[in-house]
């Protein structure tokens, strides 16, 4: 799955077709060849929630305010990111729960599992069976605030990460805007939640990690400035595994334990100070990275904390993952209000920590019509494909898809949202490649998805 053929992305997209993937593409796609591409059209589903292509179909695995928690309480509103581990008997979904405190189904403040019994964020354990089945569903992280996104490390548990600065006071009994790690297997393991404090204190949305240095790459989704992203340094003989984090956050000096960094991009000796600068796949910037000075922000929030010539920032920084060698990660739009140099409607980017190097992979145009079926914007949570490229959950205007992109470029239609406007979250296939695990957030579903998944087709409507 690491190693899934996502190298070569370059989408075609309505109104930049020909600058991405060259004239050919662009004659294709106005002649309407390649609308097959991927698994063909969705196909309205009758019950009115999931479009998918022909031969898939989906199990509801959670649904909040519906299925019951094994202490007994509803599952939680706004599911969001999510990760997927392989258990003895099936699957172990962490869940999470982007909760700020106004949705109707709050994680429940369990004993010995809060962190903060103000906040109603927090992750559930989903078990499955090999096919898809909810088994049970527990909490295993309460008491924290907005948690977005996150991702799996290479020792098999879970990064949670707060979208939030949100400071004690009121309701809140501690500061918020920090990463928890959560073990998919152990419940003993998340007792007494801990924030790992060395990884900063800002609007985290995900994470993505390098398998061999046990280095962490963070994303900020934020604004007034733009977010930036990051990168932790672990210190000397860190030795990663189940329960390494938590036991550096808990030990001496452990709130600034490593390195956290920003990233600073160069292209030659131009400083490039937005990633909106960016429009042509392929386009490479050299990176840097800068020590951030108060990693907790107890002033100044930490992007606040530099000038717009020491860092590059971006608009609505999303999902990360990590495969092929290094981390993607993406920037879900630009526009000219926010700060940016340039507008879009998506960004993959893709950093490569043996050249020290960020590469555009992917951009949206910005979509003349959310409406229709074959535009895409947005893009939020991402993984990478067993079967190559990625599949990115869209966050934008109008329609809302599962997107699938082929490694070589080519958008095509995984699923659809028929229920509402809500955007898709947390992507992640089983390690034997059979079900694709995504949620829409709004009100609340996890569903499983299978079909057909070796069948893809070409550009031509062939198999």
């Amino acid at each position: 799955m690491r190693s899934a053929a996502a190298g070569g992305l370059g989408i075609a997209v309505a109104g930049s077709i020909e600058a991405i993937a060259g004239p050919a593409a662009a004659q294709a796609a106005q002649a309407g060849v390649g609308r097959t591409t991927g698994y063909g059209p969705v196909v309205p589903d009758p019950a009115g929630l999931l479009a998918l292509p022909k031969g898939f179909s989906y199990k509801i695995v959670a649904q909040a305010g519906t299925t019951k928690l094994e202490s007994g309480e509803p599952t939680p509103s706004d599911a969001d990111g999510t990760g997927c581990f392989a258990g003895r008997d099936g699957w172990v979904l962490v869940n999470n729960h982007e909760i700020n405190g106004s949705e109707p189904y709050g994680v429940p403040a369990l004993p010995g599992l809060t962190y903060d019994p103000g906040a109603k964020g927090g992750t559930t354990n989903i078990e499955v069976d090999r096919n898809g089945n909810r088994v049970r569903e527990y909490v295993s992280v309460a008491g924290t605030h907005n948690n977005c996104a996150g991702g799996i490390t290479p020792w098999n548990t879970w990064l949670t990460c707060e979208e939030t600065e949100q400071r004690a006071g009121g309701v809140y009994q501690k500061d918020h805007g920090y990463v928890f790690e959560v073990d998919p297997f152990d419940r003993a393991a998340n007792r007494d939640p801990v924030p790992l404090k060395f990884l900063g204190r800002y609007s985290h949305e995900a994470v993505a990690v390098n398998p061999r240095n046990s280095e962490i790459y963070l994303t900020e989704d934020a604004s007034g400035p733009n977010g930036l992203y990051f990168r932790w340094v672990p210190p000397k003989h860190f030795h990663a595994r189940k329960g390494a984090l938590r036991a550096l956050a808990l030990g001496p000096g452990g709130d600034t334990a490593g390195k956290l960094q920003a990233m600073r991009c160069r292209k030659g000796s131009k400083h490039i100070a937005d990633l909106s600068e960016a429009t042509q796949p392929g386009t490479r910037y050299k990176v840097e990275w800068v020590d951030v000075p108060d990693r907790d922000a107890k002033t100044t929030s930490v992007r606040k904390q530099f000038t717009d010539d020491q860092v590059t920032r971006s608009r609505k920084l999303e999902g990360a993952w990590w495969g092929d060698g290094g981390a993607y990660f993406v920037a879900s739009y630009a526009r000219h209000d926010d700060g940016s140099k340039n507008e879009h409607d998506g960004q993959v980017w893709f950093y490569d920590p043996e050249s020290e190097t960020v590469t555009l992979k992917t951009i949206f145009g910005v979509n003349p019509d959310p409406e229709q079926d074959t535009h895409y914007d947005g893009p939020d949570n991402i993984t990478v494909s067993p079967y190559g490229g990625v599949i990115l959950a869209e966050d934008g205007e109008g329609l809302s898809h599962l997107v699938g992109v082929t490694d070589k470029g080519t958008p095509y239609p995984m699923a659809r949202n028929e229920l509402n406007d809500s955007e898709f979250t947390g992507p992640t296939f089983s390690a034997d490649g059979r079900i694709l695990f995504a949620n829409i957030q709004t009100p609340g579903y996890v569903f499983a998805i299978t079909g057909p998944w070796t069948q893809k087709h070409d550009g031509h409507g062939h198999h």
